[in-house]
């Protein structure tokens, strides 16, 4: 049975527990980037209204990060790409975006909100745009969720290729300099703030990678894990 968004598609796949393993490990594994290597004593501590000792080992690790990318790629760093706050601040847009329609997708399979989420798309009307893989046909439900994230990506092409005059640019400008790392912890600006949208993000961030890799690790759908993390108010 397809239950919408599930990252584990139900197949006997000899070596799917070991694949589960190996994601996990990576998943692990990346967390150490973020990990402080040591806190200098060389350098002043911040004024900000955060920790100043995580904010000095992180402002640390994200700074010399980004300096050493744009050594080496001068290119892409000056439009934002790689390890910069351009693209963490565009990434964590993605991720607050990503729940909204996780959240949305939830409230309407539970609703009945999704007109007959279980037929599979005939191939005949379709065509090869009812597959993602093989010959097997997706069903209604993942399609609507497939056209729903087609206006998300039309925005993000938008920014970056012809960006309204109220629109924040995907790339930066050519003249114009990325701002300064936010740090390990960024600074608490409560409201509509570039604080904490960049905090918000994260968190966005960080939620995907626990529940897709609970969801793995247990051969659960997507949407029930996110709903067991919400104490089964979702579904």
């Amino acid at each position: 049975r397809n239950e919408g968004l599930c990252l584990t598609p139900k197949h006997n796949y000899q070596n799917l527990p070991m694949m589960r393993a190996i994601i996990l490990f990576l998943v692990l594994s990346a967390a150490k980037a973020f990990v402080p290597s040591g806190i200098p004593s060389s350098k002043p501590l911040s004024t900000s209204n955060r920790s100043p000792a995580l904010n000095m080992a992180g402002g640390t690790i994200f700074t010399e990060a980004m300096e050493s990318f744009g050594k080496e790629y001068p290119e892409f760093y000056e439009a934002g790409w790689g390890p910069t706050t351009k693209a963490e601040r565009w990434n964590g847009r993605h991720a607050m975006f990503g729940w909204v329609v996780i959240i949305a997708t939830g409230f309407a399979k539970s609703h009945g909100l999704i007109p007959n989420p279980e037929t599979m798309l005939s191939i005949k009307e379709w065509g090869t745009l009812a597959t993602l893989a093989g010959p097997q046909t997706i069903t209604n439900e993942r399609a609507i969720i497939l056209i729903a994230n087609v206006h998300a990506l039309f925005i993000g092409i938008c920014a970056a290729f012809a960006p309204l005059s109220f629109q924040d640019p995907l790339l930066i400008p050519k003249g114009e300099k990325d701002e300064p790392a936010a740090g390990l912890i960024p600074a608490i600006v409560p409201g509509l703030s570039k604080e904490a949208e960049l905090l918000n993000g994260r968190l966005a961030m960080l939620g995907l990678v626990l529940v897709t890799g609970h969801s793995l690790a247990t051969d659960t759908p997507f949407l029930s894990t996110v709903d067991l993390f919400l104490g089964n108010l979702l579904l």
